[in-house]
């Protein structure tokens, strides 16, 4: 009895441990202690196709398979844990994740962060209603745009250089998501949206009729893993991988399931 005692709480032990790995449902996210065996990631749930909820509740998108692929190829298990984004520098200074990675621009921010390469380009642009009559920027003069809180869009648009065209809006409004702005945007609460071009494109897959993306574009950058300032020990192990995966193709084909191209810059 004593051996089946102890064989029964060996595995309910395993089972919660498996509970927080990666593929663990949104429901049973919660915060566990990062160690030697753990590859904590810290991502927003609601910034699709980088990081999110998909239809079966469970964290997808594309940097979140390019962590787990990562993470197993350092021999650790990977834990998804989803951060409010104006709160990722206190969750990542804490110890409580290892590294942000959810299309982290590093244009900006180069000297917050211990950074990997910068592994695709990215822009920032607006989203519109087609029927808005808004075709270019200047056409955004006294209407109201959405920004999420502590984005690169936000940031870029608080820079000295698009003053005028910030100050010609009516309103600039920052919210907590870019699922909230898109529903200013389809209500009609605001004009237009400031968002990553990717984010733009999947938020608007098979609703080209209804939005548009502005050609301009607010900002160039580069996305990249963002790691505590001097942590470069765990920064080389992913930079490393990831060159690997970069190599062999591995890469390229998790890219090409999601943007179906290969957005890889590494090596480049």
């Amino acid at each position: 009895m004593r051996l089946k005692r102890l064989v029964a709480t060996f595995m309910v032990s395993i089972l919660a441990f498996t509970m927080v790995a990666c593929g663990t449902s949104a429901e049973d996210s919660s915060k566990v202690e990062n160690t030697d065996e753990t590859f904590v990631v810290g991502f927003d749930q609601n910034f699709p196709p980088f990081g999110y909820v998909d239809e079966d509740g469970e964290y997808t998108g594309f940097d979140i398979e390019l962590a787990e692929e990562v993470a197993k190829r350092m021999g650790v298990e990977c834990v998804l844990q989803p951060i409010d984004w104006d709160a990722k520098d206190m969750e990542l200074e804490s110890g409580t994740i290892d590294c942000i990675w959810n299309g982290f621009t590093i244009n900006g921010r180069e000297d917050d962060y211990t950074w990997s390469d910068p592994y695709m380009n990215n822009a920032q642009v607006f989203v519109v209603r087609t029927d808005s009559g808004i075709t270019s920027e200047a056409d955004l003069a006294g209407k109201i745009v959405d920004v999420q809180k502590e984005s690169s869009a936000e940031t870029a648009l608080n820079e000295d250089s698009l003053a005028s065209l910030t100050g010609s809006f009516s309103q600039l409004i920052s919210v907590a998501d870019y699922n909230t702005a898109m529903m200013d945007l389809e209500s009609g609460a605001v004009d237009a949206v400031a968002m990553d071009k990717f984010v733009a494109l999947d938020q608007i897959n098979g609703k080209e009729d209804t939005y548009t993306v502005l050609d301009y574009e607010i900002s160039s950058e580069q996305y990249a893993v963002g790691f505590a300032s001097g942590n470069t020990e765990l920064r080389d192990q992913v930079n490393e991988i990831l060159l690997e995966m970069n190599e062999d193709g591995t890469f390229a084909e998790i890219s090409e399931k999601w943007f179906g191209t290969d957005v890889s810059i590494l090596g480049k």
